[in-house]
């Protein structure tokens, strides 16, 4: 859907994990908002639980009646509202409300919520790339190995500490000098098969992440591929200096760092004792998946409100095979 209808109602799909205090303070702004631009709405609110039937039925509303289904939460929250709107074909708005807010970022939505809900109340759906992981949308990124540890223990410290940046960088330390074990992985991709070794397989669809910690292959986004990283074996003190290059956008500098751009790719774990199913991360959060894995762009754009890229990038559905 390239256009939505102003008389048509957005869909707010709100998690209901966000505390009674906050959903107040966003109801407030979002229904203020609404009345000065003389939009209409409506909040849908759903347990964590149950947050993936509320958006696949937002966004199926959405679409009958030429409205759009809007995202307001963390990566988890735009990553679930984003797998609605992409297999309905509804637009899709974000206010964000996460830490890095990565994806509304590099589309030019702010983090502030107010100024995000006038971006949303005056521009149109642009098209923009998404990447799959065997058919499941990622907006940022998608990862094996190291990056889903450090996710969950970040959860964990995050649970414990708070959310901030600093609670998040120090989890990371943590989950980086702790145990970790080395993939051992069959690469596929265009004509190129390879075996390799490696910590962690990190996937970018973002281009800003890509460029704060120095990685070339950010380029690649614009013409409709994604992007691999993979790392060397090393020791902690290593992965330490890495995490500290990548801090100063200087990661593609390194000798132990190797990646690569591609529009489709297929992982399969090399080792016997390896279960079928293998832990993965896609925006924030962390799942199993049955393997082998298969990360391509995805053969259609998901439409989202957005200002207009002067220069259309990731703004285009790249090719899928």
């Amino acid at each position: 859907m390239s256009e939505v209808d102003r008389s048509a109602p957005l869909l707010f799909v709100i998690n209901a994990a966000a505390g009674h205090q906050d959903l107040e303070a966003t109801r407030e702004l979002i229904e203020s908002a609404l009345r000065a631009s003389s939009r209409v709405g409506e909040l849908l609110i759903g347990r964590p639980q149950d947050l993936a039937q509320v958006a696949q039925k937002a966004a199926a509303n959405a679409l009958s009646r030429g409205g759009a289904v809007v995202a307001v939460g963390g990566d988890g929250t735009i990553n679930t509202v984003a797998q609605a709107a992409y297999a309905q074909g509804c637009a899709m708005g974000v206010l964000p409300q996460g830490t890095f807010n990565y994806f509304a970022r590099t589309h030019g939505i702010p983090g502030d919520a107010a100024q995000a809900l006038q971006v949303l109340l005056s521009c149109e759906p642009e098209p923009v790339q998404v990447g799959l992981i065997n058919e499941r949308v990622f907006l940022v990124n998608a990862s094996l190995g190291l990056y889903p540890e450090l996710l969950q223990d970040r959860e964990a410290w995050k649970a414990r500490f708070g959310r901030s940046r600093v609670v998040a960088f120090a989890a990371a330390l943590a989950t980086l000098l702790g145990r970790r074990r080395q993939l051992r992985l069959r690469i596929e991709h265009g004509t190129e098969v390879r075996n390799v070794t490696t910590p962690t397989l990190f996937i970018g669809n973002n281009r800003l992440q890509l460029e704060q910690v120095g990685l070339a292959q950010a380029e690649a986004l614009d013409q409709g591929s994604l992007a691999a990283v993979m790392l060397r074996p090393i020791g902690a003190l290593a992965m330490l200096w890495l995490l500290l290059r990548g801090s100063f956008g200087q990661l593609g500098e390194a000798d132990s760092v190797q990646s690569v751009h591609f529009q489709r790719m297929l992982v399969t774990p090399r080792l016997r004792w390896v279960r079928r199913r293998v832990k993965v991360a896609f925006d924030g959060e962390v799942s199993a998946m049955r393997a082998p894995i298969e990360f391509r762009v995805a053969p259609k754009p998901l439409y989202l409100i957005k200002p207009a890229s002067a220069n259309g990038a990731t703004g285009q559905a790249g090719g899928g095979a």
